[in-house]
């Protein structure tokens, strides 16, 4: 079910006149995590350099070296609505149960954290940059332990 809904939102970013407005900040360890094959990693990686290339679709990073932000307790959603202004909900996605914020104090508080997340993350360019790097930096498939 999970995994319908995310290919279903997923298709909605290749869509600019749906008037989808995606702007993504990740951390570093999204892109360093090696899970499942470095080939496969790889497309990953340019795939989302060509989704953050779209006009509107925005892809920062935030660098280890930024240090610690108020994304690290874990990722959340804001979900924005231009028909109902005032009306954004919070998304917390969790291992047992999803939880939707819709209380303004909370939306306020999300929006300042992703503000702040945004300032410490690279720019869209620098970040295309580094998602390049990061993909070219991924070992050899042949180079991983446990393979010949």
């Amino acid at each position: 079910m999970r995994r319908e809904v995310r290919l279903r939102r997923q298709s909605r970013a290749h869509h600019p006149a749906r008037c989808l407005r995606l702007w993504v900040v990740l951390d570093e360890s999204a892109l360093r995590r090696v899970v499942g094959c470095p080939q496969i990693i790889r497309e990953q990686l340019e795939f989302l350099n060509r989704l953050g290339a779209q006009p509107h679709v925005t892809v920062q990073v935030v660098p280890h070296s930024a240090g610690a932000h108020p994304g690290v307790s874990g990722q959340f959603s804001i979900l924005d609505f231009p028909d109902a202004p005032g009306a954004g909900t919070v998304y917390l996605e969790r291992f047992n149960s999803d939880l939707y914020l819709e209380k303004r104090s909370d939306v306020r508080h999300f929006s300042a954290m992703f503000d702040h997340l945004q300032a410490q993350a690279l720019n869209p360019e620098r970040t295309r940059c580094f998602i390049t790097r990061a993909a070219e930096e991924l070992p050899a498939a042949a180079s991983l332990p446990g393979r010949p």
